[in-house]
């Protein structure tokens, strides 16, 4: 240790004492209500609870077969995250409304992220073989029209899903029943 290290804990005295990572200083705590309880107390002064005794539990424990989320929470998150949280929970989510809406949700947004990696291979190494920016206008264009609808879909498959609504995507569901069995 540094003469400055054991200067202070001889100044300090007994404000860090090392007998309190041992626990022997340690404050205790109402398990029910948070009170600090002095030391010795056989009951916590605001709500009578034993000093010893543990709280009731707040919330039940979850069953084993269930997931513990709503089918409408759980058909939301299946969207917010395009076809990445779509995956996941088609992976982990048995019940029928979560894989529907996670089956459609790799098949809309997966699709539409597939579309714009072939439209940016075949429009960007076309601009600048072609010499000129005549396909950049025409790129930009379809690239900011395939967003929005990416974005609108995204809102209102989020939405739909979220009022515990079955909203199907014109050709997308009829890909995503069969991928998810329905």
């Amino acid at each position: 240790m540094t003469a400055a290290v054991v200067a202070f804990r001889a100044k300090a005295g007994g404000l860090f004492p090392n007998n309190f990572q041992r626990g022997e200083n340690a404050m205790a705590f109402c398990n029910k209500c948070g009170n600090e309880l002095a030391a010795g107390a056989g009951f916590c002064p605001k709500c009578g609870q034993a000093a010893g005794a543990a709280a009731a539990p707040a919330a039940q424990a979850v069953p084993a077969g269930e997931s513990g989320m709503a089918e409408n929470v759980a058909g939301f998150l299946c969207y917010l995250v395009g076809w990445v949280t779509g995956l996941v929970f088609f992976l982990i989510d048995k019940r029928p409304f979560v894989r529907f809406h996670a089956a459609q949700s790799i098949v809309v947004f997966g699709g539409l992220h597939i579309l714009l990696i072939v439209l940016g291979i075949f429009f960007g190494h076309g601009m600048f073989m072609m010499g000129g920016f005549g396909a950049f206008g025409l790129w930009a264009a379809l690239f900011s029209l395939i967003q929005l609808v990416a974005f609108i879909l995204w809102i209102l498959l989020m939405v739909k899903a979220y009022q515990h609504q079955k909203f199907e995507v014109p050709i997308a569901a009829g890909i995503a029943k069969s991928f998810a069995g329905n």
